[in-house]
């Protein structure tokens, strides 16, 4: 039991950690590899968003057909259980930095659960832009949620997690990739919900 007064909140990531990677799906539809790169591997989510919309424009790519895909995929095995289970002991919010159209189908399948993400720009079916809610928002939650007292443990897979994991009380990678984890090596790794779940009862 955490000798921490303050009420505790638990923040995680969502895509590689409780969802499979969807740029990396329609990769696999469309036979794009380009689209296979994400933010293990860019750190700058401007970099690589603007890349990615080049690439849907290149390919004439639609809202539609990824909306298909989407469609199509399942929680991580195992996500479910663990998000209920955690759900039952303490509150939680997803900070992702995937978009509302994205994020809607998948979150039904999660229970509903709170998420914070962007949105996109969509006209004629095809994805024009996108629109940040707030630039570094995961960092930006994390702090607003201490400002209000609560405790935060956060949970994260990749560079675009990484503030949010020093801005917290706890941070712990998640499903993590060996370069990530090797160049944050102050945030232990965890492979599996068990373990996850185990670490952040230790806080609560």
């Amino acid at each position: 039991m955490s000798d921490d007064q303050r009420q505790t909140i638990v923040t995680l990531d969502v895509e590689g950690v409780l969802v499979p990677e969807i740029w990396i799906a329609v990769a696999d539809r469309t036979g794009i590899d380009g689209l296979r790169r994400t933010t293990r591997d860019e750190p700058d989510y401007d970099v690589l968003m603007r890349y990615r919309l080049d690439l849907l424009d290149e390919h004439g790519l639609t809202m539609s057909l990824i909306s298909d895909v989407i469609s199509q995929l399942q929680p991580l095995e195992g996500a479910r259980q663990f998000l209920d289970e955690l759900r039952d002991e303490t509150q939680v919010i997803l900070l992702s930095d995937t978009f509302e159209q994205f994020a809607r189908p998948l979150m039904r399948q999660l229970g509903q659960p709170t998420v914070f993400c962007h949105r996109l720009v969509v006209e004629n079916d095809r994805i024009i832009d996108y629109q940040l809610r707030q630039p570094n928002q995961k960092q930006h939650s994390v702090e607003a949620l201490q400002s209000l007292n609560y405790c935060v443990i956060a949970a994260g897979d990749s560079y675009n997690d990484t503030t949010m994991l020093g801005a917290a009380d706890h941070g712990y990678l998640f499903h993590a990739p060996a370069n990530v984890i090797a160049e944050f090596p102050q945030h232990r790794a965890l492979d599996t919900y068990d373990d996850l779940l185990a670490a952040i009862r230790s806080h609560l």
